[in-house]
C-alpha cells in the first residue's frame, strides 16, 4: 500500500515537473487556478470538483488515439484498449440510469442536443423548449443559437406568480403548433422537473420528449430527483455538474432510437470520441454507483434547502419560493443592486456566482437582476448546514457592502470565506 502510495506520488511530481520544465507559465497558472479553487466558496450550481482519479484518467495517454467509430464498428486500428474503455462507460451509464442505450461519445451538452435535432427533425421543423429568460436553455430554440435559426421554435416559460412551469400554457402551445420535440429541462430551474406531465403533453401530439437532465444528472442518479427514464424516450446529459465527472456529455435513449441516436452523434456531427474523457467518464460513472453517491446527492438538496431558507430569512428574494434541487435563483430588486454588480463584488469576497436573468426580468441579460447559485461544489467538499448558515450570512453582507460601496467590507467576508473554505478539503487538489 505504501509502494502504491509513494509511487503515485512519484508520478504526480513526474508530470508536474514536465508541465513545468516544458511551459513554466501555463504550470503557474494552473496552480494558481488549483489555489483559487481551494480557496473559494464556489457556489456556481453548474460546477464541481471532480475526484483524482476522474483527473488522473482525463490526463492519460488515451488522448494521442483516434477512434472513429462504435466499439467492434471503428475506421482506425488499435482499438483493442479503447473498446472495452467505452463498452465499461456505456454499460455503467445504462445501469445507473437504466437506460435501454447509452451514448458517451459527445463533446459537450450542446453537441448531444445537436444531436437529437439531427436525429429527428430536418431544418425548419416546429420544435418547442423553455426560453432561455425563463430558465431553459440557449440550445432549446433560442434565437442566437443554431437551434432557433435552422429550426423553427416555440417556447413556453414560467407563470409570473408562482415562478414555475405554467403546464396549461405548455398543453395549449403543444396543440397549437404541433412540434416534432419538445425539451424539458434547463440551467435555472429551481423546481423538481414533472417528466410525466409533460410526457402526458408530448404523447398528445406526437412529439419526441427530450428530457435534457444536465444539471440534475447526479441527483437522478443519486436518487434525489424523480428519473426521466419512464417518460422521456431520450435522454441528453453532461458528465460534469452534480454527477462530478469530466466535461463531457452522454445521450440516452429507448432501444428503438439507438441507431438514429449513435448515427446522428458519429457520422452527423463528430469524428472521434475523446478517448480519455471516455474514461474518465467511466470512472465518474462508477464513482456514482458506490452507496455513498446517493448520500452525498440528497446531501446536495438538504444544503440548498438550508441556503435558502436562510437567505429567504435575510430578506432576498427567490424565484419560485426555493428549491427543490440543487440551485437557488436570487431575484435582487428588493436589494437595489444589479445581479452583475453583486456577482463580481462576491468573487471579491471569495463566494463565486454568477449573474443570471430571472423571469419577467426587465433589465438586459448582460447585466441582469439574479444570482444563480448552487451547492455541488461546497457539498462535495463537505459542508453542510451549518456551513449553508454562514454562507448566507456572508452573502448578505457583501451584497449590503455593494450597494453601500464599502470594498473594506468585501475584504473582511473574504477574509473569512477563505478561513471556511481552508476547513475542508477540495477533492482533486492538493493544498
Amino acid at each position: 500500500m505504501l509502494s502504491d502510495t509513494i509511487d503515485a506520488v512519484a508520478t504526480e511530481l513526474s508530470a508536474q515537473t514536465s508541465l513545468q520544465a516544458t511551459d513554466p507559465e501555463i504550470a503557474r497558472l494552473i496552480e494558481e487556478e488549483e489555489r483559487r479553487q481551494h480557496d473559494a466558496i464556489r457556489l456556481i450550481p453548474s460546477e464541481n470538483y471532480a475526484s483524482r482519479a476522474v483527473i488522473e484518467a482525463t490526463g492519460t495517454v488515451l488522448t494521442n488515439k483516434y477512434s472513429e467509430g462504435y466499439p467492434g464498428r471503428r475506421y482506425y486500428e488499435g482499438q483493442q484498449v479503447i473498446d472495452p474503455i467505452e463498452t465499461l462507460a456505456v454499460e455503467r451509464a445504462r445501469t445507473l440510469f437504466g437506460a435501454d442505450h447509452a451514448n458517451v461519445q459527445p463533446y459537450s451538452g450542446s453537441v448531444a442536443n445537436l444531436a437529437v435535432y439531427l436525429a429527428f427533425t430536418e431544418p425548419g421543423d416546429t420544435v418547442m423548449g423553455m426560453a432561455l429568460p425563463m430558465g431553459g436553455h440557449l440550445t432549446h430554440g433560442w434565437p442566437v443559437s443554431i437551434t432557433g435559426k435552422w429550426l423553427r421554435p416555440v417556447q413556453y416559460g414560467v407563470s409570473r406568480e408562482t415562478g414555475t412551469v405554467d403546464f396549461d400554457e405548455v398543453r395549449q402551445l403543444a396543440h397549437a403548433e404541433r412540434p416534432k420535440l419538445i425539451f424539458c429541462g434547463g440551467t435555472a430551474v429551481p423546481r423538481t422537473i414533472e417528466f410525466d406531465r409533460f410526457a402526458e403533453v408530448a404523447e398528445e401530439v406526437g412529439a419526441v420528449l427530450v428530457a435534457d437532465i444536465a444539471h440534475i444528472a447526479g441527483l437522478v442518479a443519486g436518487g434525489a430527483h424523480p428519473s426521466p427514464v419512464p417518460h422521456a424516450p431520450v435522454i441528453s446529459t453532461t458528465t460534469h455538474k452534480t454527477l462530478r465527472g469530466p466535461r463531457g456529455a452522454m445521450l440516452m435513449c429507448r432501444e428503438e432510437h439507438a441507431a438514429a441516436i449513435d448515427k446522428a452523434v458519429f457520422p452527423g456531427l463528430q469524428g472521434g470520441p475523446h478517448d480519455h474523457t471516455t474514461a474518465a467518464i467511466a470512472v465518474a460513472l462508477e464513482e456514482a454507483l458506490r452507496p455513498e453517491f446517493a448520500d452525498y446527492a440528497h446531501r446536495i438538496v438538504d444544503n440548498a434547502k438550508a441556503l435558502a431558507g436562510q437567505l429567504m430569512t435575510r430578506g432576498f428574494d427567490l424565484v419560485s419560493g426555493g428549491t427543490d434541487n440543487h440551485l437557488i435563483l436570487i431575484d435582487l430588486t428588493s436589494k437595489g443592486v444589479p445581479g452583475k454588480a453583486a456577482a463580481q463584488a462576491l468573487d471579491r469576497a471569495g463566494l463565486e456566482t454568477n449573474y443570471n436573468t430571472v423571469p419577467f426580468d426587465p433589465r438586459k441579460p448582460f447585466d441582469p437582476s439574479g444570482l444563480r447559485i448552487g451547492t455541488p461544489s461546497v457539498t462535495t467538499r463537505g459542508m453542510g448546514p451549518d456551513e449553508m448558515a454562514t454562507i448566507a450570512e456572508m452573502i448578505d453582507r457583501a451584497v449590503d457592502a455593494t450597494r453601500a460601496g464599502d470594498q473594506s467590507a468585501i475584504e473582511r467576508v473574504r477574509e473569512e470565506s477563505r478561513e471556511l473554505a481552508s476547513a475542508f478539503s477540495a477533492p482533486g487538489i492538493d493544498a
